[in-house]
């Protein structure tokens, strides 16, 4: 076997049962893992600099596919469900050692780096890849090591990403070729049958959702993070649509990071060291900060070019809605370095109500900010997906379900014990719809979203006078700097007050609804702010 590359002397990849492998590249330069990729024919140019590349198969994420290892180290502490399918230690070691066999006589790409921006909860990682652009989509995610570093890398964590080995489900004891699974016994990562890279840097999160939690007290959150010139931290969270990566990247604030961060006592920091954002319709008016990161480095995926040019279409959908880039975090020009904050004073719960139901700001209680932190609420409008013709209600614990292998009551009581010793504000914001539901009503402006917000966050809604909102128990301010007072209460805004009324009970119904799977975990503090429903279950 070869070596190539920045290697630590004593590092050896038999340890991990690699051998016989043909050329082990090791933490190479960005520029030769992309010339790598266009000299295998896997991946071309584009005119910004940008490498482009097809994930194959694959496009996103195969939650079905992602297993947890059970064991006696997990049995009793994971939330086993259908969120973490278990899987057999046995079956785990015989198809380690398929992906092994499978490698023996091929070139690999090694890529060491870490997760964690804090040092006391720093993270050490290996990934060993069979494709160069898994190996840059590493280097663009994680954090990156010095020199020194990696001349004495000692990782706590090994990645294989082996995507062209497809398992054989009645034997391996997947679900079907491809796989993700997570041993937390022998801290190993292994993906199979799969080429989308999130896999990768979505199985470090949900490996640091177990460690922080569970191990060391800290907050796991999926977020984006920034902080104010007075040095006020802020955390946005939303699941997709909901307009967290546009609200966080304000060019008056440095961005901590755009997905996952900690809250430990000192305060908030970024698990990653890049970003990986989404870019159907990209435009520079959208997101000029993403669009500039486009650049030489950067990793572009499942996009086609404008016919007859090397520019990408953002806007075409041919291969799949979910097109990405990652890059690293300094290709932000406002990005904080180190990506840590201080203890946060304002979080923000961005939600898209497509009903019109819900304010566009209200303040949450402890116990409020529990409740709709386990619901991680919002809404799917006509039109996204396929087959959805109406709203339909979307929820997914803490903000990140697919990630969380402990019960999210675990972390909706840390968030509500750190939001009182800190005495943070939390606040829920509607960037849905007002005046009626979608196809009635209208989406609510960002420019008065982003007003609010930024009120929220130089303490100009602390001393306003607030009203409550029936059903659901929300503390709506009267008024807000730069927005109109009528717009504040969404019931106001309805021309047909009785319709709203309806529509609020219904919504409020669907929470309960949803919430049933929880309950038995959920103290008296959280049960209590749930809206005032009338639900047949």
């Amino acid at each position: 076997m070869k070596n190539q590359g920045v290697k630590n002397p004593n590092a050896d990849l038999a340890t991990l049962g690699l051998k016989n492998l043909g050329t082990a590249y090791w933490n190479l330069p960005v520029s030769e893992l992309m010339d790598h990729t266009i000299k295998q024919d896997e991946g071309v140019l584009t005119d910004t600099g940008a490498l482009m590349i097809k994930t194959g198969e694959f496009t996103g994420r195969s939650p079905k596919d992602r297993f947890v290892v059970k064991d006696e180290v997990t049995a009793n502490t994971v939330d086993w469900g259908v969120i973490n399918k278990p899987f057999d230690a046995d079956k785990f070691d015989l198809l380690y050692n398929k992906v092994v066999a499978y490698l023996e006589g091929k070139n690999v790409y090694v890529r060491d780096a870490y997760a964690c921006a804090n040092d006391k909860y720093r993270l050490n990682l290996r990934l060993v890849a069979e494709k160069p652009w898994s190996a840059l989509f590493a280097n663009n995610m994680f954090m990156r090591p010095s020199r020194e570093e990696l001349e004495n890398a000692n990782p706590e964590w090994n990645i294989l990403c082996a995507p062209g080995f497809m398992a054989n489900a009645e034997v391996d004891g997947t679900r079907q070729h491809n796989f993700a699974i997570i041993n937390f016994t022998k801290k190993v990562i292994l993906i199979g049958g799969t080429g989308y890279t999130g896999e990768i840097k979505k199985g470090i999160f949900s490996v640091l959702n177990y460690v922080l939690p569970h191990q060391e007290g800290v907050l796991s959150m999926h977020c984006s993070a920034n902080v104010g010139k007075a040095g006020d931290t802020a955390v946005f969270f939303g699941l997709s649509g909901t307009g967290k990566t546009t609200l966080s990247a304000d060019p008056h604030r440095n961005l901590i990071g755009d997905d996952e961060h900690g809250w430990a006592d000192d305060g908030v920091f970024n698990f990653e060291g890049g970003c990986y954002a989404k870019t159907i319709d990209l435009s520079p008016e959208k997101e000029p900060q993403i669009w500039g990161a486009v650049k030489f480095g950067a990793l572009l995926e499942n996009i086609v070019f404008q016919e007859g040019t090397r520019t990408p279409d953002y806007a075409r959908t041919d291969i799949t809605q979910n097109t990405r880039v990652s890059y690293p975090i300094h290709h932000i020009d406002n990005a904080l370095q180190p990506s840590r904050g201080g203890i946060p004073k304002n979080i923000f719960f961005l939600t898209c109500d497509a009903f019109g139901v819900l304010p566009p700001i209200s303040k949450l209680t402890a116990g409020q900010a529990m409740y709709h932190f386990i619901s991680g609420y919002t809404a799917k409008v006509a039109g996204t997906e396929a087959g959805i013709n109406e709203p339909q209600c979307a929820f997914s614990a803490c903000f990140g379900a697919p990630f969380l292998p402990l019960h999210p009551t675990k972390y909706a009581e840390m968030l509500g014990e750190r939001m009182r010793k800190d005495n943070v504000n939390i606040w829920l914001v509607n960037t849905g719809w007002s005046g009626g539901a979608y196809g009635v009503g209208e989406r609510m402006s960002l420019k008065y979203t982003r007003a609010m917000i930024s009120a929220a966050l130089t303490g100009q809604l602390d001393d306003v006078a607030y009203q409550t909102m029936p059903i659901f128990g929300l503390q709506m301010p009267e008024t807000c700097p730069n927005v109109p007072d009528e717009v504040l209460n969404p019931r106001n805004t309805w021309a047909d007050k009785d319709a709203y009324d309806t529509k609020a009970q219904s919504l409020a119904n669907d929470f309960v609804k949803n919430f049933e799977k929880y309950k038995d975990q959920a103290n008296e503090e959280i049960m209590s702010a749930a809206p005032k429903a009338i639900v047949e279950l």
